[in-house]
């Protein structure tokens, strides 16, 4: 785990206190240190951004993250990690709504899941987690799959715990929900539990990195976080696509790369090419999944395909959308419109919840001419 050590929460604390530098600032609260009274602010973090920008954009502050542990069973592995609770976005078909910090809220929790052969990471198993302690249940819920900027695609809900000590998260991974091809095609079906102990105390949790950006609300991201342990949820780059790309566009934010293999991965029974739109975000290139997207190709001002590209995970292509073009080819001058037709359904962290969907324009459509 990559840590960032400019300046740590407890720090953070306590200049913001001492400076007064958030007015009407209370006493303590909890473990979080003191709660901020602006309409915007949030137990123990700084207000949010004014003037956010409508797209992707740099959070108020970056945390750090602790590594919990690893457990593998199945086709799968896990990975639990924990950070300060924090604020984040939930999307519920057109609704965003933001998720604050509770009282008794003492990290949040994070879970990714991944493929230990290839290092590919799942979105769209599904996933819950009940958390043990000294064979007592803690806390039990299903977690929601999440965008972060350092992470991507992973799991996460903030959680209260009950002192220091072992604990044991018992993840419960779902069968991956998406059409499955390739070397992909037999596998990820089955559900799994998988229990992972880790040791957690408040001092240990306070030590992790929290910086803030003076920067905040430019439009840019913070960097990938890098994990030895972990594979990230990066979408392949554009070059490293299979076939012959066709281009790519900008739906807030989202950047939609199309290319058309010749056939289709094995597991799809359809003749003709294969259109696969890789969806990714901007300056960090991680996998946006679970949205709804349509095609439409068209010669001349003739409509020569129009369908539904399904969610797809393929160990050539990654996470990507996708059909076959049936009776249909792609020449050049075609003009290639990709409608979305659901916002990537999934929470997000600060700096990407007014991406995506979430706006007044929404994810409109867009046209990219073959070359």
């Amino acid at each position: 785990m990559s840590r960032r050590t400019d300046v740590n929460r407890r720090t953070f604390l306590r200049s913001a206190a001492a400076a007064g530098a958030v007015a009407g600032a209370g006493g303590l609260s909890g473990c979080l240190g003191f709660e901020l009274s602006s309409n915007d602010g949030i137990a123990g973090q700084p207000p949010i951004v004014e003037d956010r920008p409508d797209g992707v954009y740099l959070p108020s502050h970056v945390e750090g993250m602790a590594m919990g542990g690893m457990g593998e069973a199945g086709d799968y592995r896990v990975g639990v990690f924990y950070s300060y609770a924090h604020r984040f976005w939930n999307v519920n078909g057109e609704s965003v709504e933001r998720t604050d910090i509770e009282s008794d809220d003492d990290v949040h929790l994070m879970a990714s899941v991944w493929d230990p052969e290839t290092g590919e990471v799942l979105p769209e198993t599904g996933l819950s987690v009940e958390i043990e302690r000294d064979g007592s249940l803690v806390s039990q819920e299903v977690i929601y799959p999440m965008l972060s900027q350092p992470m991507g695609t992973h799991y996460g809900a903030n959680f209260g715990l009950d002192g220091d000590g072992t604990y044991t998260v018992n993840v419960s991974v779902g069968g991956v929900r998406t059409r499955r091809t390739g070397a992909y095609r037999d596998r990820f079906g089955d559900p799994a539990d998988i229990p992972v102990e880790f040791e957690y105390s408040q001092s240990d949790r306070d030590e992790i990195s929290f910086r803030t950006l003076d920067n905040a609300g430019e439009r840019d991201a913070v960097d990938r976080m890098e994990m030895e342990m972990m594979p990230d949820a990066t979408a392949p780059p554009v070059d490293g696509l299979p076939g012959e790309v066709l281009g790519e566009a900008n739906s807030n934010d989202a950047i939609l790369v199309a290319t058309v293999l010749e056939e289709s991965p094995t597991g799809i029974d359809a003749e003709g090419p294969y259109l696969a739109v890789s969806a990714r975000t901007p300056y960090n290139r991680m996998l946006i999944p679970a949205m709804g997207l349509e095609a439409t190709l068209s010669r001349d001002g003739d409509t020569v395909f129009s369908g539904e590209l399904a969610r797809t995970i393929d160990p050539e292509l990654s996470y990507h959308y996708g059909t076959a073009l049936e009776g249909a080819s792609v020449e050049s001058g075609d003009d290639l419109t990709l409608t979305p037709t659901v916002w990537p359904q999934v929470a997000r962290h600060e700096g990407y919840e007014t991406a995506f969907g979430a706006l007044m324009g929404g994810m409109p459509e867009r046209t990219l001419t073959v070359e």
